[in-house]
């Protein structure tokens, strides 16, 4: 009915390329030298406007959108320009630092979790949740995608989280 919401898989596609040193990122924290040293290890220039989205992401693990990101920079510093804000998360993303998350319907997301993941997006709140990667054996042939080259997956599953079912039931 209306108000059930079947939990679905999607199977989604990046272009995430996984040329980045796992190791490097896997440890980069809101710190100026795990920054820096994550910028040079991939060949970017650490500009002050990238270097503030990059914290800003490390700091705030909730899949903002690139609006959000902005408004919230210049709450600090009111000196970046919305353009600005999006061609560094541009440019954060093809340097692999950053992940743009789609989700269909919404606005682009982004997150400095760059790790092989999956991702719930709760069709009431629109909140989207980390998932802990699990593989599945096969699934490019699985999707016909046989003679492809697939470069990254993820499975996106789409429900109503715990909040929201927990707010459903007190009503």
């Amino acid at each position: 009915g209306k108000d059930s919401f079947p939990v679905r898989a999607a199977f989604h596609y990046s272009g995430l390329t996984s040329s980045i040193s796992r190791s490097i990122l896997k440890h980069v924290n809101a710190e100026r030298p795990e920054i820096m040293v994550a910028f040079r290890t991939q060949g970017l220039r650490c500009t002050a406007q990238r270097y503030a989205i990059m914290k800003y992401l490390l700091k705030h693990p909730l899949h903002p959108t690139a609006d959000e990101i902005y408004q919230a920079l210049n709450r600090v510093n009111p000196q970046a320009s919305r353009a600005t804000v999006y061609n560094g998360l541009h440019a954060l993303t093809r340097a692999g630092l950053v992940r743009e998350v789609s989700v269909s319907g919404h606005a682009a997301r982004f997150e400095s979790h760059v790790e092989h993941h999956h991702h719930f997006v709760c069709a009431q709140c629109g909140r989207i949740r980390d998932l802990a990667w699990f593989d599945v054996p096969g699934v490019a042939q699985k999707a016909g995608l046989d003679s492809r080259s697939v470069r990254a997956w993820e499975l996106v599953f789409h429900g109503v989280c715990d909040a929201c079912l927990n707010q459903k039931r007190k009503n």
